[in-house]
């Protein structure tokens, strides 16, 4: 089994920046491409930025495309998203996750790995 465990989130002003970490643990061989997604009250959990294994190749929404960089360290087993000029419109839970992929994923479906979420809340 893999386990991820997500972390970073909080409360931020409108135009702040917070960066949030998903540490793995368990069977880190079944951890391929990874991705954060976030899930506002009432509205559907969507992939904002993927990555591949490697690192290489990465994939953003066009709500964060110029504003959020996502990142791995694969030594660490950690999982990046940093976010600058954060608006009210990011609030949401954030999830990472993974799949058992090397190329970048872009469905919800093939990621079989799922963290339990942190809240980033952004104020105006």
């Amino acid at each position: 089994q893999v386990q991820l465990v997500e972390s970073g989130g909080g409360l931020v002003q409108a135009g702040g920046s917070l960066r949030l970490s998903c540490v793995g643990s368990g069977r880190i061989a079944s951890i391929g491409a990874m991705g954060w997604f976030r899930q506002a009250p009432g509205k559907e959990r969507e992939l904002e930025a993927a990555i591949d294994l490697a690192g290489r190749n990465t994939y953003y929404a066009d709500s964060v495309k110029g504003r959020f960089t996502i990142s791995r360290d694969n030594a660490k087993n950690t999982l990046y998203l940093q976010m600058f000029g954060l608006k009210p419109e990011d609030t949401a839970l954030y999830f990472c996750a993974a799949a058992p992929y090397f190329n970048l994923q872009m469905s919800a479906k093939e990621y079989k790995y799922w963290g339990q979420g942190t809240q980033v809340t952004v104020s105006s």
